[in-house]
């Protein structure tokens, strides 16, 4: 394509990208860490499910679950900032179902309540993409409120109703941070490890693509060690493991220093497993016991660092944020579903809205893979739930058995494809309106299946017609800010009097602006209606990005000299 943004007075607007169909199906490998969240919302759930049933009060489960949800999150950040993150997910949870509960014991006009419903979804959209909680995201949030806003309610049985949220909810952060009496540093171990593979195959073969990939990975494991908590012996090994997979993908050929293909997975392999982490030497020219990340860290701590994270939200969340568009698509999208299922007379238009609200990805392209998968698993799933139906009408116990086994398999496989965890959470939703009662399968399955499709059709209409011009203008300012940190690592590089620090700071901050500008590009690749990209700035940008990271993994140490030849050092356990 040609690079016509950066001709004067031209503001062309590229062509539409194609829809796929088959790739948005194809099965993938499942994530490395699945079981983790299938087990923790299993947990979470059956202590609260078999406490009501005990009591005779499943009619309660609604609240319950909305707190034992919240022990999906932040199984991908280290226990120090998981605690904060899962915390605020309780929180945000137990405000977005007190809006709702209110809402509900106030009005009881479908029209209003899909209004709420929908501003609600777009609130939720927007503050889980500013703060990157991460999956499962805003989906369960507008799943629990959607609900509970055409669920009966009376003004007196709020603070009762809220408080089994929060009960639920604290029992849900109980579980998330179990792990951490068992293996303090998991989260931090498997993030290098992908860092160490992803650095293997850049150095097996380094092209653009496992470049980029090398990059995102060796990045994410920064992040993670940054908000780790206070240096161990471990994580001092972890970064000595980290800073070679730098070298690797930074300066993959052999006069880079860099550790080889073989010896960076055999690294990853035992980081992975419950043994002793690899104690690598130091990596060339680097000091033993320090990379610069104490003083980042340190930074990050200090009462600016803490400032500035807030600045950063803030601007996510500004006037000018790249969220608005996506905000308004899915105020518009949820806002236009609910309603048409109302005009046709469907009892539980909120299904309808979470149909709507689940679409919403970075970009037009993946919001349409959303929609095929989605319809696609809760078509599959419908026919679950009546082969299903008649178990779980057995007692009580079996229709609590049913809910925590769909629990663990959605978890089990959304890693593989969003559709084939579509086929296990439908019927878990739909099993969950058991608990106040038995309603006709036909009933149920019919709304299940003209939600879906109403859903999904509104959604994705609501995504074409509300552009996002916004897209590009996040790939200007993401080039900008990667040649003003190309520029800082090189002054710092090849500065002698630069501290160690400051230039591990400038390399890591070179390689977080290039993994921006890569998502920033691929976000805008897939969205319509905008002007043409800046391909050829892109390329040359991340083209001179990768080769001043090479070129200051070359002159890393002291006095920026070129460090020796490294031979392949030995494994060997901490």
């Amino acid at each position: 394509m040609t690079d016509t943004s950066t001709r004067p007075g031209r503001r062309s607007v590229r062509s539409l990208p194609s829809l796929p169909l088959a790739s948005a199906l194809r099965l993938s490998r499942p994530s490395d860490t699945w079981f983790k969240p299938a087990l923790s919302v299993v947990v979470a759930s059956a202590v609260p499910h078999l406490t009501l049933l005990a009591i005779g009060r499943l009619d309660l489960v609604m609240y319950t679950m909305a707190g034992s949800l919240c022990a999906l999150y932040g199984h991908g950040l280290p226990y120090a900032r998981r605690a904060g993150a899962v915390a605020g997910v309780v929180l945000g949870m137990t405000a977005s179902l007190a809006v709702a509960l209110v809402t509900a014991s106030l009005t009881g006009s479908t029209a209003v309540l899909i209004a709420v419903g929908a501003l609600l979804a777009a609130a939720q959209k927007v503050l889980c993409d500013a703060t990157r909680i991460g999956p499962p995201g805003h989906v369960i949030f507008t799943f629990v409120s959607s609900a509970a806003l055409f669920a009966p309610q009376r003004p007196e049985q709020i603070p009762g109703h809220l408080a089994l949220t929060l009960g639920a909810g604290a029992f849900a952060w109980l579980v998330a941070l179990a792990p951490a009496l068992v293996r303090r540093e998991g989260p931090e171990r498997r993030a290098v490890a992908r860092a160490l593979t992803a650095a293997a195959e850049c150095a097996a073969d380094s092209g653009p693509r496992t470049r980029n990939a090398a990059a995102g990975a060796v990045h994410a494991a920064w992040q993670c060690l940054l908000a780790s908590g206070r240096p161990t012996p471990v994580r001092r090994s972890l970064e000595r493991l980290v800073v070679h997979a730098e070298a690797a993908f930074a300066a993959p050929r052999p006069g880079g220093g860099a550790a080889g293909p073989d010896r960076l997975r055999a690294w990853a392999a035992l980081t992975r497993a419950r043994g002793a982490v690899p104690a690598p030497p130091p990596a060339p020219g680097t000091a033993d016991e320090l990379y610069g990340i104490d003083a980042e860290r340190a930074a990050l701590r200090a009462p600016e660092g803490r400032r500035e994270a807030r600045r950063a939200l803030l601007r996510r969340l500004g006037p000018g944020s790249p969220l608005l568009p996506v905000a308004v698509r899915t105020l518009a999208g949820c806002a236009l579903a609910g309603y048409l299922c109302a005009a046709l007379g469907v009892g539980r238009p909120y299904w309808a809205i979470v149909t709507a609200a689940s679409l919403y990805q970075a970009n037009i392209t993946l919001s349409w893979n959303r929609a095929l998968q989605r319809t696609l698993g809760n078509l599959l799933g419908v026919l679950v739930f009546a082969a299903v139906l008649p178990v779980s009408r057995i007692s009580p116990l079996a229709l609590v058995c049913c809910c925590l086994f769909f629990s663990f398999a959605a978890e089990a496989l959304i890693t593989r494809n969003y559709w084939l965890g579509s086929v296990a959470v439908t019927p878990m939703a739909l099993l969950v309106l058991e608990f106040g009662g038995a309603h006709p399968a036909g009933e149920l399955i019919g709304d299940r299946v003209l939600d879906t499709v109403l859903g999904a059709v509104a959604g994705f209409l609501a995504a074409t017609l509300v552009t996002n011009r916004r897209a590009a203008g996040r790939v200007e300012r993401a080039l900008d800010a990667t040649g003003r940190a190309r520029a800082d690592a090189e002054r710092t590089g090849a500065d002698p009097g630069a501290a160690p620090e400051a230039r591990d700071r400038a390399r890591r901050t070179l390689t977080a602006s290039l993994v921006e500008l890569r998502e920033a590009g691929d976000a805008a690749a897939g969205e319509w209606w905008q002007r043409a990209l800046p391909e050829q700035r892109l390329l040359a940008a991340e083209q001179a990005g990768h080769r001043t990271l090479a070129a200051t993994a070359q002159r890393r140490g002291p006095g920026g000299a070129t460090p020796p030849a490294v031979h392949a050092p030995s494994i060997g356990a901490e």
